[in-house]
């Protein structure tokens, strides 16, 4: 199998970065392994949301409180307008 041109792994590289966009734009959460060990999570807003394995298992287990919370506080939150 030949080597790609470097016009190849441009255009490559060009349609690689449009899919991280579309993706991006897309909503979808994109997890990470840092290099300290945490779990980051990308896609909530403008920056990740970095927690260890034992942070997140307690959130994991405080969702239902966490629902519960918001729903009793909904009045006072500022919420995205739907559109």
């Amino acid at each position: 199998m030949a080597e790609p041109t470097y016009e190849e792994l441009k255009a490559k590289l060009a349609q690689l970065e449009k899919e991280v966009e579309v993706k991006k734009r897309a909503g979808d959460l994109i997890f990470k392994v840092g290099e300290k060990g945490g779990v980051s999570v990308y896609g909530l807003g403008r920056f990740p949301v970095t927690l260890y394995y034992e942070q997140w298992n307690r959130l994991l287990n405080a969702a239902e409180d966490i629902r519960k919370f918001m729903e009793e506080n909904k009045s006072r939150l500022k919420l995205k307008e739907q559109g």
